[in-house]
C-alpha cells in the first residue's frame, strides 16, 4: 500500500513485481498523479513478482482472480472500495463487480476488455504462446514490443528483463493464455457501480474496439478514448491517462451509456481553427486567413469533431466552451 486518502485497489495484471515496480520513476510517478489524496492497494498474483511461485491450476481462472481479489479486500478490512482494473485485470474488476455490487463504490477500467478471445487471432496467440514457452527471452521481447510505445531498444531490453525476473516462462505462458480466455460478457449487464472505460486509440495489445464494446455492455458506463498506442499507462503520455483516472475518481462522475468524455488535447494550429470555427467562419474562410488549402481545414475541422466527440461544427464549439477550450 501507498499514499494516503480513501482506498483504491487495483486487481493484479497478468505480471506484475512489486518491488521492482515501485523502483521504475515512470511507473512510480504515474500512480502518484493517477491516484493523489488516496491510499493505493497493489498485490502480486500466486507465481508472480514477490509472491510464492507454487501455483495450482485455479490461480489461472478468472474465479481464482476473484476470490484472490476477495481476500485481499477481506485480508485489509475493506467492506467497500473503489477498483482500478487495467489490461486484464479488468476483468477481475468487471466479474468482482458484478458478484459483489455492494463492495464497489466506482469501478474505472484501463486498457481492458470483456472478450480475451477478441484481442487478436488464434493464430497469432498461438504464435505468441508458442514463443513464450519455448524461448522465454525472445518471448519477454515480443511481449515488451507490444505494451510499449515507440521506445529505445535499450527500454524494450529493460522490460523484458524485468518480465523474465517477475516470472518463469511456464507461469508467463499459463498467465497470458487466461487472459485469452477470460471472458466476462455475460457479466457486464450486473455491474451496477459508476464505471468509467479508459482506452488509447492505438493500444497495440488490446485493440481500442474492445474498450469500446466493454464500455458499451455496462450500463450508463462512461468511454474516455486517448491517442497513443502504448499499452502499459506509464509508457507514452502517461499524464492524460493520469488525467483521466483523476477524472473518473471525482466525485459525481458520471454519464450516459455510450458517452465519451475526453481529456481534449488539441494542437497549436486546431486551437487556432477551433476558435475561427467559434467566430462562425467557413472553412473556405478559415482557409484563406490561414493560407492553408481547405482540404486541409476541413481535416483539422474534422479531427476537432472528433476530438471532442461531437458531429457537427455548432456543437464542437459548445462542448469546447463547456470544456474551456475557448
Amino acid at each position: 500500500m501507498t499514499g494516503s486518502g480513501p482506498p483504491i485497489v487495483a486487481p493484479a495484471w497478468w505480471i506484475s513485481h512489486l518491488e521492482l515496480d515501485w523502483k521504475e520513476r515512470a511507473f512510480r510517478e504515474f500512480w502518484e498523479s493517477a491516484v493523489a489524496s488516496h491510499t493505493l492497494v497493489r498485490y502480486d498474483r500466486p507465481g508472480v513478482g514477490m509472491s510464492d511461485r507454487d501455483v495450482v491450476d485455479d490461480d489461472f481462472t478468472l474465479d481464482g482472480e476473484v476470490a484472490l481479489l476477495c481476500s485481499v479486500l477481506d485480508e485489509l478490512g475493506l467492506e467497500k472500495t473503489t477498483l482500478i482494473g487495467g489490461s486484464s485485470g479488468g476483468c477481475a474488476a468487471t466479474a468482482f463487480a458484478a458478484r459483489y455490487p455492494d463492495r464497489v463504490d466506482r469501478l474505472v477500467l484501463y486498457g481492458a476488455y470483456a472478450d480475451g478471445g477478441s484481442i487478436t487471432s488464434w493464430q497469432v496467440r498461438e504464435a505468441i504462446l508458442t514463443t513464450v514457452r519455448s524461448h522465454w527471452g525472445l518471448g519477454s521481447r515480443l511481449l515488451a514490443d507490444m505494451f510499449l510505445d515507440d521506445v529505445s531498444s535499450e527500454d524494450e531490453d529493460r522490460l523484458a528483463r524485468y518480465q523474465r525476473e517477475a516470472t518463469s516462462p511456464e507461469t508467463a505462458a499459463a498467465l497470458l493464455q487466461s487472459v485469452y480466455g477470460n471472458d466476462v460478457r455475460a457479466e457486464l449487464g450486473r455491474v451496477r457501480a459508476p464505471t468509467v472505460v479508459i482506452h488509447r486509440r492505438g493500444d497495440k495489445a488490446i485493440p481500442y474496439r474492445l474498450g469500446r464494446e466493454l464500455a458499451a455492455g455496462i450500463k450508463h458506463a462512461t468511454l474516455i478514448p486517448l491517442d497513443g498506442s502504448a499499452h502499459f499507462p506509464w509508457a507514452g503520455d502517461a499524464s492524460s491517462v493520469a488525467r483521466a483516472v483523476r477524472s473518473a475518481l471525482a466525485p459525481g462522475t458520471s454519464a450516459a451509456a455510450g458517452t465519451e468524455l475526453l481529456p481534449v488535447q488539441l494542437s497549436g494550429r486546431e486551437r487556432e481553427i477551433l476558435a475561427l470555427m467559434a467566430s462562425g467562419l467557413s472553412d473556405q474562410e478559415m482557409a484563406e486567413q490561414l493560407v492553408l488549402s481547405q482540404h486541409t481545414v476541413h481535416r483539422h475541422v474534422a479531427n476537432i469533431r472528433h476530438k471532442l466527440g461531437r458531429s457537427t461544427r455548432a456543437a464542437a464549439v459548445a462542448e469546447a466552451a463547456r470544456l474551456g477550450l475557448l
